[in-house]
């Protein structure tokens, strides 16, 4: 099973896979969910970030389902 590390690493690259899938950037994710890009590059660099934000970030770009 794996460690906390590795479920917040598999976190942030499906999200980062996403963003790179719908062609959305750090910055309109940004504009989207009126956040600055700034923390937004670190949330997922570190891979520390709520389900809240993985939701609302998903939600933000179009998807309405995802696959593990």
């Amino acid at each position: 099973m794996p460690d906390q590390n590795e479920w917040e690493t598999k976190a942030a690259n499906m999200l980062k896979a996403e963003l790179k899938r719908q062609g959305v950037t750090y910055a309109q994710l940004a504009d989207l969910i009126d956040e600055k890009e700034v923390n937004i590059r670190n949330k997922l660099s570190r891979g520390k970030f709520s389900a809240a934000f993985l939701s609302r970030s998903l939600a933000a770009i179009g998807l309405s389902e995802l696959r593990l």
